[in-house]
């Protein structure tokens, strides 16, 4: 008897950054898929499945210029950089991400639409990404399970006085 339970669980995220100018209008809109780093599929395995203790805090940061691999993590990423919150925005840590309540039945997700991660622009920059990590010390900090990345389709330019708002919708999906 042949059996083909060639079943599938994958891992997709989606980011909307939109920047706005000092006077709330529209600057850029970037929409992008995520790459789930290998670091943040094996956390979901092992704190689901394994033995991991739950993160039950994750962070929303800024990535600077350079491009995100699989094999990324918060204490290895030489490919890319983080935007530093002491030259590039006003807060002082990464931003929470608070996700609204799951949906779905063959494909579930959740996002943080009711409650974006925002970031106070006060110098230009360019910001290049961003990411999902369970450290939200002062960016630049290297610990922490770094879940995910977006590369931007290409680098863009913010000033001073620009706003960012960032929602990320994770998804989990049986194919």
């Amino acid at each position: 008897m042949k059996h083909d339970n060639n079943y599938t669980v994958g891992l997709k995220n989606t980011w909307e950054v939109i920047c706005y100018d000092s006077s709330g209008q529209e600057r850029w809109r970037e929409l992008n898929k995520n790459l789930v780093t290998t670091a943040g599929a094996n956390h979901i395995l092992d704190g689901t499945f394994k033995s991991a203790t739950q993160i039950t805090s994750w962070y929303v940061g800024l990535k600077g210029t350079g491009t995100a691999v699989i094999a990324d993590t918060m204490a290895s990423h030489a490919t890319w950089s983080e935007l530093p919150h002491t030259t590039a925005y006003s807060q002082t840590v990464r931003q929470t991400l608070t996700l609204g309540s799951i949906t779905g039945t063959t494909t579930s997700t959740c996002d943080n639409t009711s409650s974006k991660a925002t970031f106070s622009i006060n110098a230009t920059n360019t910001v290049a990404g961003a990411f999902i990590v369970s450290d939200n010390a002062s960016s630049s900090a290297t610990t922490g399970t770094l879940y995910g990345v977006v590369n931007f389709a290409s680098s863009r330019a913010v000033l001073s006085g620009d706003t960012l708002e960032v929602t990320a919708t994770i998804t989990a999906a049986s194919a």
